[in-house]
């Protein structure tokens, strides 16, 4: 139960500190301003934090045997489902938003639209994984951390959540590929 106590206030800080990472990152796409040391000092804290989170999410499933058969209450367990696939999923999505900016820069100064157009498509997906992944996981973690005991709470918790995560990912995306069109579009390559 430790290394699930364990697991779940990485998660919770690994949230927070993806808050502050998106909101730099949208704040900058706002103001067309760019800082690498603020992108680094809002990333960096944000990646140790998630890949502690993954270590102890690995070893919880790999090691403790919780929750390994979904197979058998599938309908139950599609937050479950939902989290470990986001989860899953997040990993080759990182390597392309790491990335993307430098991607998107030589795919539009070289005239590849269609490689242009998938890179930004995998910006949306990478954000909806990431999302949903804190919207099906928020919950889970205050409640094994002893901070929610009802089923009452948690679900007035989960709507919100599902709502602040659908407002985030709504407004990231907008602002972010908003600017990623003007920045590329505008001179037919990077400004």
């Amino acid at each position: 139960m430790k290394l699930k106590k364990i697991n779940a206030a990485l998660g919770l800080l690994s949230i927070a500190a993806m808050l502050v990472h998106i909101g730099y990152t949208v704040f900058a796409y706002l103001a067309f301003y760019y800082n690498p040391a603020l992108k680094l000092l809002t990333a960096i804290p944000f990646m140790l934090l998630v890949c502690l989170h993954a270590v102890c999410g690995m070893m919880t499933v790999f090691l403790q045997a919780d929750g390994t058969r979904l197979d058998l209450y599938a309908r139950l367990n599609v937050r479950t489902i939902l989290q470990r696939v986001s989860a899953a999923l997040m990993l080759p999505f990182l390597f392309l938003h790491i990335n993307t900016y430098s991607l998107l820069k030589s795919s539009a100064e070289a005239g590849h639209w269609l490689w242009f157009a998938l890179l930004m498509l995998s910006q949306v997906l990478f954000y909806g994984i990431v999302l949903t992944h804190v919207a099906v996981s928020l919950t889970r973690g205050l409640i094994t951390l002893g901070l929610i005991s009802s089923v009452e709470k948690q679900k007035r918790m989960d709507r919100i959540v599902y709502i602040l995560s659908a407002l985030v990912f709504a407004a990231t995306t907008f602002v972010v590929l908003r600017t990623e069109l003007a920045m590329f579009l505008s001179g037919g390559g990077a400004a």
